[in-house]
């Protein structure tokens, strides 16, 4: 019987990568550990005998991770759902993704299916178990070796883990290796708060194991392989999640500290070479503009800005080097997908759109409460009305006259302020349909500054009395300090004067707000959204805020929507109606069906 719809053969789950692109590789190659070697299957006696086996399955799981279903399903789940996206160009042709889209999500979706997260987990379960026979039987494989592929392959499953939990809520747990259809499973869901203590559990264990750093031979590692400051992001959003806020501000502090030795080594240029990299990037006002934190330079000449864009989202390969300042973890891709033997991101060309379409959207457009906002003078619904039109994520997320995204589909954006009201080029220099060579980012830097943000937003304490005042004060100083560095990144000003005004913030509620606003310009798109509102959801034990934020995109049907959102089950998905009837330990979600009806009871 297959559990989880995932559990075949054991040449089917353990060797997926030698049948799978990207998979089968040698890291101690001078090849990219990205590019495809395809093998033949080999049988388990003939395989783990040497580090370079080892490396292969390693090379599998980021594989099956970057697939696309999975970044289909990391768009759809941590997007759709929210304020930021309606349908878009034939998007009707997905008949499950337009349900998700109008709240329409039943057992039956296709979206529903986790079986390649599973897939995943279970092939890091399946190294872990076997590398370490390995390491005895190949004196190359050394001791310490074996322990960053440990921690490498923990941080994966649990960043797999992590996507399921806030996705599903409950889900079945395992840290066991399910290699042969002898072995038979069927596990009831674990709870939310325990899946997560486990994970962070896991992460304290292995985080010191990590790669601090690859070798500056092989650039694409540092962001594309996990690292220790990809396990320090992890831990710090997983203590937000869990309400412990003084863990969370540890481990954002030791990226940012990290991110600030990288952006030295830039600097002094000591960290590689320095191909694509703008003249003013490592200039001390580029600093001054982000109060001294290390976001990667705007600017890229007087009155021209769109730097960070074309480092962060182009997925040009002369900022491989310069994308360290900011990125911390994401997925590679490549525009030459034949040549190169890499994947294109497929999902995105699908949902944000491709060169192909011309002016028309991919499946998901940007919805008319993010898109109006380009138009107006005031009355702005995300952006700030006192940036006037000088945010340059106005332009770089959102095409306003194709109603498109641009984040992850355009090649590159140059945005020329020497207007009152800047311009932007960029919007027609699309990904082809086959060759988006756009990175899918899961942790950056900006990300991680304002995750410590909203954590110290938390621990304010309330009233008006001059000892909260007191308290408050340095609280509310360092977390404004960085959100403001973000925003103040954006502005497109040769002579910066600041847009967000600290005295405006003086209350935990209205610094809770600006957090939740900023994140919300800054990740647009990034699958970041529907997460945040959930998070805020769950510390506030209601779903008002999250209804109201998911209202914002509807026209018609509202109150249908708005019953749906009441009750907080609501704000999960359900469980798929065929993982239901393969293991009956699993109890759907309350506020879904049983599975067997299509609606909601």
């Amino acid at each position: 019987m297959r559990q989880f719809h995932l559990y075949k053969k054991w040449k089917d789950i353990a060797f997926m990568a030698v049948a799978t692109p990207i998979a089968a590789l040698s890291f101690s190659s001078c090849s990219d550990f990205l590019e495809i070697e395809p093998r033949d299957v080999i049988v388990l006696e003939q395989f783990w005998n040497e580090k370079s086996d080892v490396d292969g399955i390693v090379a599998g799981c980021y594989t099956a991770l970057q697939s696309d279903p999975c970044i289909r399903r990391m768009i759809i789940w941590g997007e759709a759902r929210s304020e930021n996206i309606s349908p878009g160009t034939n998007c009707n042709l997905d008949g499950n993704l337009l349900n998700v889209l109008n709240e329409n999500i039943t057992a039956k979706n296709a979206y529903t299916t986790w079986v390649d997260f599973y897939s995943v987990i279970n092939r890091c379960n399946t190294v872990i178990k076997f590398a370490p026979g390995v390491a005895e039987g190949d004196p190359g494989y050394t001791q310490s070796e074996l322990q960053a592929t440990i921690a490498e392959m923990t941080a994966l499953r649990s960043l797999c883990y992590f996507y399921l939990i806030r996705t599903f809520r409950d889900v079945p747990f395992t840290r066991e290796a399910y290699t042969d259809d002898d072995q038979q499973l069927m596990l009831p869901a674990t709870s939310f708060d325990n899946v997560l203590d486990s994970l962070i559990y896991d992460l304290e264990s292995v985080k010191n194991m990590a790669i601090e750093r690859y070798p500056t031979t092989t650039p694409r590692y540092q962001t594309g392989r996990i690292t220790k400051d990809a396990i320090h992001a992890m831990l710090c959003e997983m203590y937000l999640w869990k309400n412990d806020y003084a863990n969370c501000i540890k481990y954002a502090d030791l990226v940012i500290e990290s991110k600030k030795k990288i952006a030295e080594e830039l600097r002094n240029g000591t960290l590689g070479s320095s191909r694509g990299r703008s003249s003013s990037m490592n200039s001390s006002e580029a600093l001054l503009r982000t109060n001294g934190f290390p976001l990667v330079n705007n600017m890229t000449t007087s009155n021209y800005f769109g730097n960070a864009f074309d480092v962060l989202f182009s997925g040009d390969d002369d900022y491989t080097e310069d994308a360290q300042q900011e990125i911390i973890f994401q997925l590679i891709f490549s525009d030459r997908p034949d040549a190169e033997s890499m994947p294109n991101n497929s999902a995105v060309s699908l949902f944000y759109g491709n060169s192909t379409l011309n002016n028309t959207s991919g499946y998901m457009a940007p919805s008319d409460f993010v898109i109006e906002d380009i138009g107006k003078e005031s009355g702005r619904n995300v952006f700030e009305d006192k940036n006037k039109k000088v945010d340059a994520r106005l332009y770089i997320n959102c095409d306003p006259s194709a109603k498109s995204i641009c984040k992850f589909v355009s090649e590159q954006m140059t945005i020329n302020a020497q207007s009152k009201d800047p311009e932007a080029s960029g919007y027609s220099l699309k990904w082809g349909e086959k060759t988006n060579g756009s990175n899918w980012i899961i942790y950056r830097l900006a990300d991680i500054m304002l995750l410590k943000a909203e954590a110290l937003a938390q621990q304010l304490r309330e009233g008006s009395d001059l000892e909260t005042i007191n308290f408050n004060r340095p609280i509310i100083d360092t977390a404004f300090s960085l959100i403001n560095a973000v925003n103040k990144r954006s502005v497109c000003q040769t002579t910066l004067v600041d847009t967000l005004v600290a005295g405006d913030y003086v209350t935990k509620s209205q610094l809770e707000n600006l957090v939740m606003k900023e994140r919300q310009r800054e990740l647009m798109f990034e699958g970041k959204r529907w997460y945040d509102l959930v998070r805020q959801a769950r510390r506030e034990g209601a779903t008002t805020s999250l209804s109201q934020a998911a209202l914002h995109k509807v026209t018609t049907g509202s109150s249908l929507i708005a019953n749906k959102l009441t009750k907080m089950d609501a704000i999960y998905w359900p469980y798929n109606y065929e993982e239901l009837k393969v293991n009956t330990l699993l109890v759907q979600n309350p506020a879904f069906s049983s599975g067997v009806s299509d609606s909601y009871e």
